[in-house]
């Protein structure tokens, strides 16, 4: 009996360490809030979502923290969004295969396991700050990350008043 409890507790932990290590992807090869490293951006899956080469052979897929930018895709329960081509589009245009570095807030990963972070290029330009005060993104803040919250209100408030990106008029 003392042994099928040991190798049950040893096949716990095991699950454990395999678990932590999935979580674990581009937060240990970045460095957590290492302010020096930066990583080439691969691919961009929408607006506020892209790859970036950690190293690993899918790479780490990062999630802009503190914005929302228009689904680019039909779900299940949402139909693609006003302005999300362009939305994708300025993003590749502003990231794709340019270097970025990440900065984290209190919580490193959302809750489908993506890294959040906040993203700067190497000239100083604020990722996340740029599509807001382009009108390509939202402020969507989600505690307790909420460095940027005030900044990102700002620029959105800007960006409304001149029209900007998703806040233009709609031509149908």
């Amino acid at each position: 009996m003392g042994k099928q409890k040991i190798h049950v507790a040893v096949i716990l932990m095991a699950c454990l360490i395999v678990m932590s290590g999935a979580m674990v992807d581009c937060s240990s090869k970045t460095g957590r809030g290492s302010n020096d490293k930066y990583f080439q951006v691969t691919r961009i899956i929408d607006g506020d979502t892209f790859y970036i080469d950690d190293g690993t052979e899918k790479g780490c897929k990062v999630r802009l923290a503190g914005i929302d930018a228009p689904e680019s895709r039909k779900t299940d329960t949402e139909d693609v969004q006003y302005y999300s081509k362009e939305s994708t589009l300025y993003l590749a245009r502003l990231t794709l295969g340019r270097f970025v570095r990440l900065e984290y807030d209190v919580q490193h990963y959302d809750r489908y396991g993506r890294t959040v972070a906040y993203v700067f290029l190497r000239d100083g330009t604020f990722v996340n700050a740029e599509l807001i005060k382009q009108g390509c993104a939202v402020v969507m803040t989600v505690p307790p990350n909420v460095k940027y919250a005030d900044l990102f209100i700002k620029q959105q408030k800007n960006a409304r008043k001149r029209k900007a990106g998703l806040w233009g008029e709609i031509i149908e």
